[in-house]
């Protein structure tokens, strides 16, 4: 439920609340309200047991297929008197390690609660009994009285009933960089977002400037900052594409199982075969049929993508992330801190009149330096070993100031203060008197409209000094105006009407919150790589709209705000967007509900951010990206990777290793779903034609578990393609295996299947059944070895230096070789798999159909470019 108190006077809260502002809550009355609304401290979420964790892991549609495959394989060996428990162990132990994995990724939404937990206050200064005493935030109701002060963490949600010069800093709760002024006398109206409530001050903010008092209104879970910690904690996280896609194909697999099983067993007993024979034969080729490697090897590709970002600046916390980076179409990004730097910078310095000096040059004109020498004495931040404290407006200033070449310290000394009126939201502006050798000088700071009405300038130019002023706006400068006056004697008192009055306009100064150096170059990077970057911020319109259009992430100008967002419905949000790439004013609700509607539109999206309010959306989004350095403990434990250098450009560096594993995965199930068909045709074809078995069931088990696994692993390692980030998202989404792909997976496996039959019949003709069956288990295995050199590229032949060196598929290649090879002529090995030795002329024969892949994959390469030759330029001529 969306609070109200920001819609009434302060009288009225403090009626409602039943407070007492000179006294306080009693002992007994704090006690009571405690026990009525609980203790200001943020609700555990309630997890389910490590058993219940595990059994949600084993429910995977995939999981269930592979145990089936290993109770049938330990019936099918029990039943043949063998009682071989190898292939179930495996089965069984990539299953259990798969699901150990996933559960020990599913502690993250109580460390992100945890994390907000830390950031409250623990004390506060509360009256009570009419005394200010300092107790556990936790022990706070609503109705204490409490004061705040610069420096101070807000305790809880406070409805403000005296503000002096009061700014909080809620960048963390709102995105905002800037502090906002507070103001106890407004009334905000309903719809106001939590960074316009300026008479409100929420829990987990920080006081920057003044001081203040205000009655608790809302703790604990009721606070903004506890709305968005039941957003983490009821943000349910989605499946990943690449678990959706896998239980996708993990579904057809196994449907596709059992039809095998099926026609096999039909057509064996029609053709007379013994129903017990086929019933065996049958159910081997079925769990033939499934990849029972491929979870296990999915597995060693994302520890290893892990390793690789890690090295990088990109830590994943769940190994998921790191395939789902590869698909991401969609960058949600925070501004502040993000593609900012979060802070502020002033960059230009104007008089007025037309005289202009970029931050950016050197030899500032003495105008200029003046204005900043100025800004830097009206000003309470503190310089210490080269370090500025306070307001982040006010250090930039003081920064301005030492970059022409004068430093605080030394202006302070040289120009001590000796009075000053503090900052107040109803007069806009700071003044500060000075001791000066010439006698002392009023130095007067605020917003350009205020303080230019108080100066002596001519009606012409008070015209050019405002026009300036909203070009610097216009380009989301935040602009403060300077001016001066000098006196004879020390005033004898700070008075308002004789100190700001009848001063020297001294120029305009105008600063923002730069974009993060890389920022640009990397939005470009993604733009190139046919990704979205949408700015989804809680700082005003027109500075999101400037910082996105300096970074080209908008071209056309267009900005949405949190209020336009909450008018339209969940199910037209996505049509509604459109091509907008900036959100302003956003809240937590917001970006979620943006993060949904892109995924509902078929987008796979990243979210970045580094405070609270980005946790909620961290979560939901495919992939959170926090930043590691300024990044919250809550955004960190609520996303599934981590920058470590909270650079924007390691975003594109880990989307690319992304990418890499996504097509290293792709390559290996290709592979491994292709020599797993040319094994079933190899047999089925052999049934078809009234042929005895080409291979036994242990030869299958042999090229299943050896000769297919380790090119299977070594193509998870070949290195990404040079042009990975120059190729559409749409490459990396869509179906984990289109069409396209599935239709060369079965023509390569008929091949395969092709070329084991052909081996069976030469040895056929050459010898023995036995001499037959060595000949195809021999080149079924070894195609398949040669066919996973085919696989590095689906365009660019195995033999191009644009594939790159891969020693990896090389080892395994040599190693599955000899060990085929082995089986065949190590005598005790030979009798385990029924092999005879082969003659020079066997193996000749051998040797030329298992290279026959490497040739007719080559020319099918060939073949498929001179057809996307012909495309484009017949799409020429047409044009």
């Amino acid at each position: 439920m969306v609070s109200l108190w920001h819609t009434k006077t302060a009288d009225d809260a403090i009626r409602a609340l039943a407070a007492d502002t000179a006294r306080g809550l009693s002992e007994t009355e704090a006690a009571r309200r405690l026990a009525e609304h609980g203790a200001n401290c943020l609700t555990e979420p309630k997890e389910p047991g490590i058993l219940r964790r595990f059994l949600t892991q084993m429910a995977d549609f995939m999981v269930v297929i592979l145990l089936a495959a290993a109770g049938v394989s330990l019936l099918t060996s029990c039943l043949e008197g063998e009682a071989d428990l190898t292939d179930p162990i495996i089965i069984i132990a990539i299953v259990a390690l798969n699901a150990v994995l996933g559960v020990a990724q599913e502690f993250r939404a109580e460390k992100a609660i945890a994390a907000l937990k830390a950031m409250n206050a623990p004390t506060a200064k509360a009256r009570r009994n009419g005394s200010i005493r300092i107790v556990p935030a936790e022990t706070l109701s609503p109705g204490d009285i409490v004061e705040l002060a610069a420096g101070d963490c807000v305790p809880a949600d406070v409805r403000l009933i005296e503000t002096i010069g009061t700014r909080a800093e809620e960048s963390a709760l709102t995105g905002e960089s800037v502090p906002v002024e507070k103001d106890a006398t407004v009334v905000c109206p309903p719809g106001a977002p939590v960074g316009d409530r300026r008479n409100m001050a929420f829990s987990g903010s920080v006081i920057t400037a003044g001081r203040a008092v205000g009655v608790v209104a809302a703790t604990g879970m009721r606070t903004e900052f506890g709305r968005i910690a039941a957003l983490v904690m009821d943000e349910d996280a989605d499946d990943t594409p690449l678990k959706r896609r896998m239980a996708e194909m993990g579904k057809k697999l196994g449907i596709g199982a059992v039809a095998i099983c099926a026609v096999i067993f039909v057509t064996g007993i029609l053709r007379g075969i013994a129903p017990f024979t086929m019933f065996m034969t049958s159910v081997s080729l079925a769990v033939a049929a499934i990849p029972e490697g491929l979870p296990a090897i999915v597995t060693i590709m994302l520890a290893l993508g892990v390793t690789k970002m890690a090295k990088n600046g990109a830590v994943a916390r769940r190994l998921p992330a790191v395939e789902t980076l590869g698909q991401i179409t969609v960058i949600c990004s925070d501004k502040t801190g993000t593609l900012t730097q979060n802070k502020m910078t002033v960059t230009e310095i104007a008089d007025g009149l037309g005289g202009r000096f970029d931050m950016s040059e050197r030899n500032a004109p003495a105008w200029a330096v003046r204005a900043a020498n100025l800004s830097a004495l009206c000003n309470d931040s503190a310089e210490s070993g080269g370090r500025l404290t306070g307001d982040p407006t006010e250090t930039a200033l003081v920064a301005a100031a030492a970059k022409t070449g004068f430093h605080k310290t030394a202006l302070d000394r040289e120009s001590p203060r000796v009075a000053e009126i503090p900052f107040d939201s109803s007069r806009k502006m700071m003044t500060t008197v000075h001791k000066t050798p010439d006698g002392y000088m009023v130095v007067v700071k605020g917003a350009p409209e205020a303080v230019l009405a108080r100066c002596v300038v001519a009606a012409a130019d008070k015209a050019k000094i405002l026009r300036a002023n909203s070009s610097m706006a216009a380009r989301a400068l935040r602009v403060i105006a300077i001016a001066r006056k000098t006196l004879a004697e020390k005033p004898e008192r700070a008075d308002q009407d004789s100190l700001e009055s009848g001063l020297t306009f001294a120029g305009l100064i105008g600063m923002i919150d730069p974009p993060r150096p890389q920022a640009e170059d990397a939005v470009a990077k993604c733009r190139r790589a046919g990704i979205k970057t949408v700015m989804v911020t809680g700082d005003h319109a027109l500075t999101a709209a400037a910082t996105a259009r300096s970074l080209g992430i908008s071209r056309n100008g267009r900005v949405m705000t949190g209020a336009e967002l909450s008018a339209i419905p969940d199910g037209e949000l996505a049509g509604a967007i459109g091509d907008c790439r900036v959100f302003a004013r956003v809240s937590p609700e917001h970006k979620i509900k943006l993060v949904k509607a892109f995924k509902s539109a078929g987008e796979t999206v990243l979210m970045t951010g580094d405070g609270v309010n980005d946790a909620p959306a961290l979560k939901s989004a495919d992939v959170g990206a926090a930043m590691g350095i300024a990044g919250t403990d809550a955004a960190k434990g609520a996303a599934g990777v981590v920058l470590m250098d909270d650079d924007f450009a390691t975003i594109v560096k880990a989307i690319s290793y992304g990418r890499g594993v996504f097509e290293n995965i792709r390559k290996a199930s290709h592979f491994l779903l292709s020599s797993n068909i040319g094994e079933l045709l190899t047999i089925f074809a052999a049934i078809l034609l009234g042929w005895e078995s080409p291979l036994l069931a242990i030869h299958l088990l042999w090229v299943n578990l050896v000769t297919d696994a380790l090119p299977a692993a070594a193509l998870g390692l070949d290195p990404a393609a040079p042009d990975i980030m120059e190729r559409p998202a749409s490459e990396f989404g869509g179906h984990f295996i289109p069409l396209s792909l599935w239709r060369r997976i079965g023509l390569e496996g008929v091949m395969i299947g092709a070329l084991a039959l052909i081996a069976f019949g030469a040895g056929k003709s050459l010898g023995s059944l036995a001499l037959a069956r060595t000949m195809a288990f021999a080149t079924l295995s070894l195609s398949q070895l040669v066919h996973a050199f085919n696989m590095r590229s689906e365009t660019r032949s195995a033999f191009s230096r644009l594939s790159g060196g891969n020693i990896y598929l090389a080892g395994a290649f040599l190693i599955g070789a000899i060990m085929q090879v082995s089986a065949i002529t190590v005598p005790i090995l030979a009798s385990v798999f029924k092999t005879e030795p082969l003659s020079p002329a066997a193996w000749t024969i051998v040797a030329a159909l298992s290279a026959a892949p490497l040739l007719v994959v080559e020319l099918e390469k060939k073949l498929l470019a001179l057809g996307k030759a012909r495309k484009r330029i017949d799409t020429i001529g047409v044009r």
